[in-house]
């Protein structure tokens, strides 16, 4: 089994302020970045299926030199066998098309073809959930989406799912689809590990994985538009039909907190302050 996740950086919204150009284009190499949240679960999804049904998984993302440190982050706190990172400044600025025509390209040039490939949700800066199903459509492969649970059955070379309904918790159906395929986690999606064998395997790994992210650059590939092979007018800015017109910066919340530094022994500093907490802890 070969397996692939897709995943993104998306700006720490926790740091406050995000960098824009003067065309509304986010200035990622000036924004502090984490790993979409959402991906992850699409990681833990990726990672059953390698407690389960062993195999290889990789980490693929489209974007600045930083995101490294996102692949990094995936593979120490989810897990990752190998990394790839499509990164120059002909692919900066791309929507969701262009990044999709990329990535696909990406996976075509992988050494093995993956059996799945698994995307989060949505992004925590777009929130459109396109790239996931416009790279699946590059490639003509099935796709399943809002997955909660999946079982695959390698000597028939199928993967068996449950589904949100058009993302309706209080609706589920099981469906079954031919690998290779995509599969799009939902948020409700919840990894089962229902032998000792898997247990057992599972903390292995993830001990294993940690280890490896100490030197993830040793896993990591790095791929220009020229390793792949790729028309820069059809990717990046130049190949996104998108066009910005606005965007609403996102200021940081002003504190509106104010605190009185005191000391375990100042008991003339403590007094109101429990007198002011006692009727809490007492429950009025």
């Amino acid at each position: 089994m070969h397996t692939v996740v897709m995943t993104k950086g998306v700006p720490d919204f926790r740091e406050g302020q995000v960098s824009f150009d003067e065309d509304g284009h986010l200035e990622r190499g000036k924004t502090p970045t984490v790993m979409n949240p959402n991906d992850k679960h699409a990681l833990r999804a990726a990672f059953q299926t390698k407690v389960r049904n062993g195999g290889h998984i990789s980490l693929m993302s489209m974007g600045p030199p930083g995101y490294k440190e996102v692949l990094q982050e995936g593979m120490r706190d989810v897990y990752a066998d190998d990394l790839y990172l499509l990164s120059d400044r002909e692919m900066g600025a791309a929507d969701t098309w262009a990044t999709a025509m990329t990535v696909a390209t990406g996976l075509q040039n992988l050494d093995e073809q993956p059996d799945l490939v698994f995307a989060g949700f949505k992004t925590a800066d777009g929130e459109t959930g396109h790239t996931g199903p416009q790279t699946c459509w590059c490639l003509d492969w099935p796709i399943i989406t809002h997955v909660l649970s999946l079982d695959i059955d390698e000597d028939a070379g199928t993967v068996r799912a449950k589904r949100l309904v058009d993302g309706d918790i209080s609706e589920i159906e099981t469906v079954e689809a031919p690998m290779p395929c995509f599969i799009v986690a939902d948020p409700e999606f919840e990894p089962t590990y229902r032998k000792a064998s898997h247990r057992l395997n599972h903390k292995d790994l993830r001990e294993e994985t940690q280890q490896r992210a100490e030197e993830y650059e040793d896993h990591l590939t790095v791929w220009d538009h020229e390793d792949l092979n790729l028309d820069p007018d059809y990717i990046g800015l130049d190949g996104s039909p998108t066009i910005v017109s606005g965007v609403d910066p996102i200021p940081k919340a002003p504190s509106e907190r104010e605190a009185t530094m005191i000391e375990a022994d100042e008991r003339e500093g403590l007094e109101p302050v429990l007198d002011e907490l006692t009727p809490y802890a007492a429950g009025d």
